[in-house]
């Protein structure tokens, strides 16, 4: 009996556990692409997410690698996309900070970079 028990509630608890992780807004893929090289400066930085978040709690900054920010500071979120202009840059390394709060209230933050260059 103990076993039939263990045996239906283990799939449970799977279950259970993957739901929970699946909750969170996560970065799905972004524009221009994580880690990347590109080799004329992007116009903005676009950011999709796994999940639909909230814009009053959603931000991005972009800065340049003496930590100066190059975004307008005007954040664009449409369900589950978030974007921010960017002014001209040169050539060099960019970082991408981003915190989302979902719509079932999960926060997430993160970062990445790319480069601008031959």
């Amino acid at each position: 009996m103990r076993r039939i028990a263990l045996a239906t509630m283990v799939p449970l608890l799977v279950l259970l556990a993957t739901r929970d992780v699946s909750a969170h807004a996560s970065l799905d893929h972004a524009e221009p692409r994580v880690g990347n090289t590109v080799t004329t400066a992007p116009r903005e930085v676009t950011l999709w997410f796994t999940q639909k978040i909230e814009a009053a709690f959603s931000t991005i900054t972009v800065a340049n690698s003496a930590g100066q920010r190059i975004d307008t500071g005007k954040v664009r979120v449409s369900g589950n996309r978030m974007a921010i202009s960017l002014r001209p840059v040169g050539a060099g390394t960019y970082r991408v900070k981003w915190h989302v709060l979902s719509v079932d209230t999960h926060r997430a933050d993160g970062d990445f970079s790319f480069k601008v260059g031959p």
